[in-house]
């Protein structure tokens, strides 16, 4: 996924600053897509000059004006093409699986650090997922689509179970690890 399709996205649903844009992010999209508030609006400027967005500035009494968002039909028409082709999966990285991979070099009460150390940020983490139906209540409310809900809580489905299954792994290696079932020989 795009940050620009993103945010092409989410103005579909209405207009937003881009402020507005990164509360949305943070309560919804962001246990599979981070951005932060320089991003949204590099990216915004990006799609006003590809005639995407316009923006519309809101006039304020004691504030700088708002500078309000809107998709425009070839916004659109672009969000809907990226839709309905194909998924662009990126190559996989993992940090923490490089170090899974060269963690033979580390003696077992290192290793057992390590991923009691995972499975402590995994938990975290489920625990983050579990407040997302919470966290977006408020654009429920904004977005009142209940087939559009229906998909916002697939994504969250999908993160909840990936991070069930790998921390169902890490506590399976940290068991190996107390079991002493982990090879010892190096060579």
């Amino acid at each position: 996924m795009s940050l620009e399709h993103a945010i092409l996205g989410f103005l579909n649903y209405q207009p937003y600053t881009g402020y507005d844009l990164k509360k949305i992010f943070d309560a919804s999209v962001q246990h599979f897509w981070s951005a932060d508030q320089s991003q949204i609006y590099r990216t915004l400027g990006k799609l006003e000059e590809q005639e995407l967005v316009k923006m519309e500035k809101v006039a304020q009494e004691d504030r700088p004006d708002r500078k309000v968002y809107h998709i425009t039909p070839k916004g659109k028409e672009e969000l809907l093409r990226w839709l309905a082709g194909p998924p662009l999966m990126g190559a996989p990285h993992s940090s923490p699986l490089v170090q899974v991979f060269f963690g033979g070099l580390l003696p077992d009460e290192e290793l057992l650090i390590k991923f009691e150390g995972f499975a402590q940020m995994m938990r975290a983490v489920l625990a983050q997922y579990e407040q997302v139906p919470e966290s977006i209540e408020t654009f429920k409310k904004e977005i009142p689509s209940r087939r559009e809900h229906y998909f916002w809580m697939l994504t969250l489905d999908n993160g909840i179970r990936n991070m069930r299954a790998n921390l169902e792994w890490v506590e399976n290696i940290i068991q190996q690890i107390k079991n002493g079932e982990v090879p010892q020989e190096q060579e």
